[in-house]
């Protein structure tokens, strides 16, 4: 069950450590025939995250389990699945090898922090309130129950003890390529250059004023790398529990800034008849692309510290800024809305 974080995770991991062995949960054989051309020595479970038992039983084979779709010895499975969340942790509690602890390194979402604009209804402003996950740590793991992603968060984080070791990586606006055998298209980001070109002019929501953290999915993926390796080695620099709480921010935006940025792109790549930038109602936004409102008219602001002290993470790749052009072309792209294609079907026509 490959999406975009859990197959970019799974190239880097695979590339720094072939020699690990890799289970990977698919839904069908479609999904398993990919991952297999890419990953040939990968062992395929085939199930989903309602599949309960299955999960269980293959964390009791693990050592360490990503979560946010299965990988293998590593769970990168849903933020909000409960249920798997639980299976996840009742098989590595009852591990087939006991004499050593298992490790469940989870997947959340900056959009726990959204919940303060989405009790208030405010939109489009912005915020001064900004988070962090080294001396603000008890805030982040602390949280109140309704903000989103919190109850599997809190699952994971009770779940921390002598016989099994939890991190929770919790990544912002995710842009950039990714690398898996699945979905390699992000969403805020490619979700708003779709709709800017269907609509045919730039969006924003209120004042567009409101900041969210990013990061490039191939700099986050080196967070998962480097907790594993910390995991699998015993080593004691990173923190786990209530103290093992991950943002992997390089940077922010002001949503109403990379709309404007978004609308140019599309402007000067000659796919929109201006670059005008129109405010738009958070209903609109929510029945042009799932949850529009909030991913882009709430504020999410974070600091990545722990990552860059414990673990020397330090994000190198581009900047969303410079991601822009090329996300408005490949949405182009996936809509046909370039000559190259327009020249083909004329052809086909003709």
């Amino acid at each position: 069950m490959f999406r975009y974080i859990g197959g970019d995770v799974l190239y880097e991991l695979t590339h720094a450590h072939p020699d690990f062995e890799y289970t990977c949960l698919v839904r069908n054989s479609d999904k398993g025939s990919q991952v297999a051309s890419q990953y040939a020595k990968a062992r395929l479970v085939y199930g989903g995250l309602d599949d309960v038992k299955i999960l269980e039983d293959e964390a009791k084979k693990a050592d360490i389990v990503l979560s946010n779709k299965e990988l293998n010895k590593l769970d990168c499975a849903n933020s909000d699945h409960e249920a798997a969340a639980k299976a996840l942790v009742s098989g590595l509690l009852t591990r087939e090898d006991g004499d050593c602890p298992g490790c469940l390194i989870h997947t959340s979402g900056t959009g726990i922090l959204l919940y303060k604009d989405m009790e208030r209804k405010t939109f489009g402003e912005a915020s001064t309130k900004i988070y962090n996950d080294w001396d603000g740590i008890a805030e982040v793991t602390s949280l109140p129950e309704f903000a989103p992603h919190r109850i599997v968060d809190k699952i994971i984080l009770d779940a921390d003890g002598p016989n099994l070791k939890t991190a929770i990586v919790c990544p912002p606006t995710i842009y950039g390529v990714g690398r898996g055998p699945g979905n390699q298209r992000g969403h805020q980001l490619y979700e708003l250059a779709r709709c800017t070109l269907q609509k045919k002019q730039g969006l924003k929501i209120g004042a567009g004023e409101n900041f969210w953290p990013n990061v490039h999915i191939h700099d986050m993926s080196k967070v998962y790398l480097k907790l594993l390796e910390a995991a699998a080695e015993g080593e004691s620099k990173a923190t786990w529990g209530n103290e093992g709480y991950y943002f992997t921010e390089n940077g922010e935006h002001i949503w109403g800034e990379v709309s404007k940025a978004v609308a140019s792109a599309a402007y000067k790549q000659g796919l929109i008849p201006s670059d005008e930038v129109v405010t738009i109602s958070n209903e609109e936004a929510d029945q042009i692309t799932m949850w529009g409102s909030v991913t882009w008219g709430a504020n999410s602001r974070c600091r990545a510290i722990r990552a860059r002290r414990l673990l020397d993470w330090s994000p190198r790749e581009r900047s969303l800024e410079h991601e822009v052009p090329d996300a408005v072309s490949e949405e182009a792209q996936r809509l046909g809305m370039t000559l190259g294609h327009t020249t083909q079907v004329t052809r086909l026509k003709s």
